[in-house]
């Protein structure tokens, strides 16, 4: 990478640097840090969600899709839009209105509010562990598209710049830092790929005559995926916007229940078409350039043998001018944190709220908010430590996505839909539906038409969720889940 891309790139680092360090002399208390005041807009929240949820790991993720299966891997991300628009229905008007009566800050609580402490603890645990394995995959993927960008900086220090980086300006600003600073990466983020990345990759390449002649058909077709592969994508990704974290985090944040829900259609259209497309766009775009020669100097003959996800920052790095460089591997990089910090943010909430909480419930704002960061520092160093092991973005995302969804799903549900209410029930199915899923994973259980293991977790978890509540003798019913037992 040439000089001036490089000071570009440092200056922007610099400026998000600089935003974290402004709001850490904002933040007075635990509402200002892990809610951002409860006072956010539609708008900034809606673009923070899809930033969070689409970021950088699913932008090296689409890319990796398009260069394998072409087009068709937009699909993806439309299990992304329904399942943002289904929470925006099913799920937003219940939660808003226990928050306007709790003033509630991590997704836990609502489980505490509603089932009772254990519950909330247990919960506060599995998200801790799944958020904690998510911010990896962001850190990853900003590591794969700085070492790809920068060809003397190998994959371990990049990691530990791009994790560095990450922590540092969430440790200091808050979700008030992550919300504007998301706002502003994917504001770059968009209209470097509309306005540069784009254009400048199908021009490059050759055009659509070279895309034909270059490419199998089935890259170009919507339908080149196996249903089971989008079965599985959704099973996985349309139930995190029930049981995601950070998605609570950002409802919390919003000035009322309307203002939530708009920022949910918000996200969702921008998760798909327009993000989803062009993500495989590029993906695909870079194979043709690998099997043109293009990357013949970094040993790449063809596309055969090169890392899907390593496709498009290479192509990007071969296609733009001096200048244009800087700003588009710093919208890459904006990305990837607008996810990664959001994460951070979404496993120290957990530490410091649902796990430590009673201990901390005696101490001032003050004193709660310096653990709060010191969390967020520690999850942020395990987190770059983790990421040091693993090789694919996309599968570490999935797998802690996964993880969360199995153990956390049905208990929302029950929260939602189920007049009785049962403790038990909800530990029970937390337990073995998690547990069904990492077992299944661990040992590499061969399942019928290689559907995710997510769905087993899911259907045990919903059996003894459901025989439990029935046969508990402590169970309540109500006659309105309003968030009391």
């Amino acid at each position: 990478m040439h000089w001036i891309d490089g000071c570009i790139f440092i200056l922007y680092m610099l400026i998000m640097l600089g935003v974290g360090f402004f709001f850490l002399k904002k933040n007075q208390n635990s509402d200002d840090y892990f809610v951002g005041g409860r006072n956010m807009s539609s708008w900034h929240v809606g673009l923070s969600v899809v930033a969070t949820d689409v970021g950088g790991g699913f932008s090296i993720g689409l890319g990796g899709l398009g260069f394998v299966m072409g087009i068709s891997g937009s699909w993806m991300l439309f299990t992304g839009l329904i399942g943002a628009w289904l929470s925006a229905v099913l799920l937003i008007p219940k939660i808003a209105e226990m928050n306007d009566r709790f003033q509630l800050l991590t997704f836990p609580q609502v489980f505490g509010k509603h089932y009772g402490p254990k519950v909330a603890l247990l919960a506060g645990l599995i998200s801790l562990i799944g958020y904690t394995g998510f911010s990896s995959s962001q850190i990853l993927a900003g590591a794969k598209l700085a070492s790809a960008s920068f060809p003397a900086l190998d994959l371990t220090t990049a990691l530990i710049i791009m994790g560095v980086i990450a922590v540092v300006y969430t440790v200091m600003g808050g979700m008030k830092a992550v919300i504007y600073t998301d706002t502003i990466q994917w504001i770059l983020l968009m209209s470097g790929l509309i306005f540069i990345a784009i254009p400048m990759a199908y021009f490059a390449i050759g055009g659509y005559e070279t895309i034909i002649y270059s490419v199998k058909p089935e890259l170009l077709s919507l339908t080149n995926f196996e249903w089971s592969q989008l079965f599985n994508w959704a099973i996985t990704i349309i139930p995190i916007w029930f049981v995601g974290m950070t998605l609570y985090q950002r409802i919390f944040s919003c000035k009322s229940k309307k203002d939530a829900q708009k920022a949910w259609f918000i996200a969702g259209l921008f998760e798909w078409p327009i993000m989803a497309f062009m993500g495989v766009l590029l993906g695909l775009f870079a194979k043709v350039a690998a099997d043109q020669g293009m990357f013949t100097d970094l040993g790449f003959v063809t596309s055969k043998g090169l890392d899907p996800e390593m496709g498009l920052p290479l192509l990007l790095s071969h296609i733009l001018p001096v200048g244009l460089m800087g700003v588009m591997m710093s919208a890459y990089f904006s990305a990837i944190l607008s996810t990664a910090d959001s994460c951070l943010m979404a496993a120290s909430g957990n530490l410091t709220t649902d796990v430590f909480g009673k201990l901390l419930k005696q101490k001032s704002h003050q004193s709660v908010l310096k653990y709060s960061q010191l969390f967020t520092l520690l999850i942020g160093a395990f987190a770059i430590v983790l990421a040091m092991s693993m090789e694919n973005v996309l599968e570490l995302m999935l797998l802690s996505y996964s993880f969360m969804v199995s153990g956390l799903l049905v208990p929302i549900l029950g929260l939602l839909f189920w007049k009785r209410v049962s403790s038990k029930a909800a530990i029970a199915a937390m337990i073995l539906g998690g547990g069904t899923t990492v077992s299944l994973e661990l040992f590499k259980v061969a399942l019928p038409f290689n559907i995710n293991a997510n769905l087993f977790g899911i259907l045990a978890a919903l059996v003894v969720f459901i025989i439990i509540t029935l046969t508990d003798n402590n169970s309540i019913e109500i006659k309105q889940t309003n968030g009391k037992n």
